[in-house]
């Protein structure tokens, strides 16, 4: 006999179905029924007391595993980037990868497009599609060898996996910390126009659309990206974009005091850019909102920001950050979810991410009106190194669902 869990007394956000008043019905590992549910006898029921309930999140790109961080942000599933030690490269690392997190936490890998990342020789995407990697990627780094990137989008195609890259062209950015401009100027840093990015994408793009491929940026951040990408769409290429909470809210001007949190890849942007991304948030030129979680302790942030290490600890804030471009307006509840779970799935090609009959019961309650206040020290993750260390927010998980079955959130 199937287990029932009941939720009601919801506000249902689903990225397909809207927002509505009603409950989700799980039987087994499964989303049985959806709405205005009858509960069946012997099933367990949840009061939701008119919390939000929606799909848990996906999160596209993180550097990490760091399960009690992603439980607190309601993550249950995480595509896991190529950047580890050693590089996902090689079948039985992809295969360890997928595995490791389990039950609690599902690992997409996505496997690195070439060789140990160096841009060179094509990586064995067949066999690492097989032993579970779910995509493939450039990483933290750029493919600059122009015809290496084409076969990789290609032979991506043929497999019929998606390719994941990170959108600067490294012959510009060798070396730069920061965005040149006015701001990197005061501060003595070494730093890169972001016509870097602009260039990345541009080549991107042309390369996915002459080959067919399917092309994720991880991380567009500049008015003329998403222009490119905008075009690109209109055209029928097969692209999509992303963009972290960080770059939709701060601006360069948040590195001023020279605090390392805010030393992030790709770098803050000037606040022109900073509003077109928020545009292009709402026109839905972005389609995947990620946390690019990279905890980086003490040893690696407490230097001159010159020589600290890039990246920032995102998951727990990433709903909490989401749920204030809801309240700003910029975007809709369901929308939100849309860019946290059912996006990021279709990139994978995981059938998650929805509050739809069949779907897997991956889900979460939150109150969005919670207050709390985002404090490094305090985080659950490896390291605390946000770029949001102080700021007053609304949004906690209360409950969270893999595949039907509970989360103990950490306390």
């Amino acid at each position: 006999m199937s287990r029932m869990i009941a939720l009601l007394d919801a506000t249902l956000a689903c990225p397909v179905g809207g927002v509505s008043r009603g409950g989700v019905l799980i039987a087994d590992d499964t989303i049985a029924a959806t709405g205005l549910i009858d509960v069946p006898e012997g099933a367990e029921t949840i009061d939701c007391r008119g919390l939000v309930l929606a799909p848990a999140i996906v999160d596209l790109g993180v550097f990490a595993i760091d399960v009690p961080a992603f439980h607190a942000g309601g993550i249950v599933r995480v595509g896991l980037m190529p950047d580890q030690s050693p590089v996902l490269d090689d079948p039985g690392v992809v295969q360890r990868a997928a595995l490791i997190g389990r039950p609690g936490l599902w690992i997409h890998p996505i496997a690195a497009a070439t060789r140990a990342l160096a841009g060179k020789d094509l990586a064995e995407m067949a066999i690492n599609r097989d032993a579970g990697a779910r995509a493939v990627g450039t990483g933290a780094s750029w493919i600059a060898d122009s015809g290496v990137m084409r076969k990789v989008l290609a032979y991506a195609n043929d497999l019929g996996l998606t390719v994941i890259t990170h959108a600067e062209d490294g012959g510009i950015t060798a070396g730069a910390v920061a965005t040149a401009g006015e701001t990197a100027t005061r501060m003595g840093l070494s730093s890169a126009p972001s016509v870097a990015e602009t260039l990345a994408v541009a080549r991107d793009l042309m390369l996915a659309e002459e080959t067919g491929a399917s092309l994720h940026l991880r991380t567009v951040t500049t008015a003329a990206g998403f222009d490119l990408v905008r075009a690109a769409k209109r055209r029928g290429v097969r692209v999509t974009c992303g963009i972290t909470p960080a770059h939709l809210l701060l601006s360069d001007i948040a590195m001023s005091d020279f605090r390392t949190f805010a030393h992030i890849s790709p770098p803050l942007r000037h606040e022109g850019d900073r509003r077109a991304a928020l545009v292009a948030l709402a026109d839905g030129t972005i389609d995947v909102l990620c946390s690019a979680h990279d905890p980086h302790g003490p040893e690696e942030k407490r230097l001159p920001f010159g020589d600290s290490s890039a990246g920032m600890a995102g998951a727990e804030t990433l709903l909490a950050l989401g749920l204030g471009l809801v309240r700003d307006e910029h975007i809709t509840l369901d929308r939100l979810f849309a860019l946290l779970s059912a996006n990021p799935a279709r990139v994978l090609g995981v059938d998650t991410g929805t509050l739809t009959v069949g779907a897997p019961a991956d889900l979460l309650i939150c109150d969005p009106r919670a207050p709390w206040q985002i404090m490094g020290e305090d985080m659950h993750a490896k390291a605390g190194n946000t770029p949001f260390d102080g700021l007053p927010v609304e949004g906690k998980v209360r409950r969270l669902f893999k595949g039907g079955t509970a989360v103990t959130l950490p306390g």
